[in-house]
């Protein structure tokens, strides 16, 4: 999935992106300002993350309850966590993101470009890049029955 070099980029540009912005945000409006910023999106980012969270149990249970796989549910499901831990994480960059991943529309459009790219398929398959078959699957294989099992 991530490269251990995406990952150290990762971890290096991002608290950069974080410190330059929290320096230009204080610089404009003042540090306490812009504590008390950092701290509101986190408790706002919480409240959100709980409603939407709660509607997304809702609709895997009601996906559940027709018969049916929740499988796009389940991946907000995953994009919510992640953006609640990148909410919590102090910052406005991180705090973007996390937003994005809250917001239902634009998490969906989301889910939708990650399964385009066929880094989700909708079997629940992660990281295949093969597209999405409709139709009955066929398995190969032999069958023998030992005389033994005769009913």
């Amino acid at each position: 999935m991530f490269s251990f070099r995406t990952l150290l980029v990762l971890f290096l540009i991002v608290p950069i992106i974080e410190i330059y912005l929290l320096i230009q945000v204080g610089g404009m409006i003042g540090a306490i300002p812009t504590v008390f910023l950092v701290v509101f999106t986190a408790v706002l980012g919480a409240l959100l993350l709980r409603q939407q969270g709660f509607a997304t149990l809702r609709r895997v249970q009601a996906s559940m309850a027709r018969g049916e796989l929740p499988a796009l549910q389940l991946l907000e499901g995953v994009l919510l966590l992640f953006g609640g831990a990148l909410l919590l994480t102090p910052g406005f960059f991180t705090d973007t993101i996390g937003f994005v991943c809250l917001i239902p529309p634009l998490r969906q459009g989301l889910i939708a470009g990650l399964l385009r790219r066929g880094i989700f398929n909708v079997d629940g398959v992660a990281g295949t890049s093969q597209p999405h078959r409709n139709g009955p699957r066929t398995i190969e294989g032999e069958f023998s029955r030992d005389k033994d099992d005769q009913p």
